[in-house]
């Protein structure tokens, strides 16, 4: 019969090496679940709605929004950028976007 061969024995720094390679693989999968996680919260959530006093011109539709200290912008699906002052809600700028 013959006898298994004995087992032999990693070195103490091999051990610590393979245990920091497992929770490093740990670390790394749960980071990404995480960044996964993030990323369905952030952007599953529902578009900004605009404020009330914002008036649109007929058949224009918002894309975007945005403001300043002052000011906020509203970027429209006819390629126009409507400015509006922060305070009064009147329409400061239009600017036409080339395409």
């Amino acid at each position: 019969m013959e006898h298994a061969p004995e087992e032999t024995q990693l070195p103490a720094s091999l051990k610590l090496l393979r245990g920091m390679v497992f929770v490093l693989t740990g670390v790394m999968i749960l980071g990404f679940i995480v960044l996964i996680g993030l990323f369905v919260m952030r952007f599953g959530g529902d578009p900004v709605a605009l404020p009330d006093r914002v008036t649109l011109p007929a058949g224009v539709n918002a894309t975007a929004f945005t403001q300043g200290s002052d000011w906020f912008a509203v970027v429209t699906d006819a390629d126009t950028i409507l400015i509006f002052d922060q305070g009064t809600g009147a329409l400061r700028q239009t600017i036409t976007v080339d395409r």
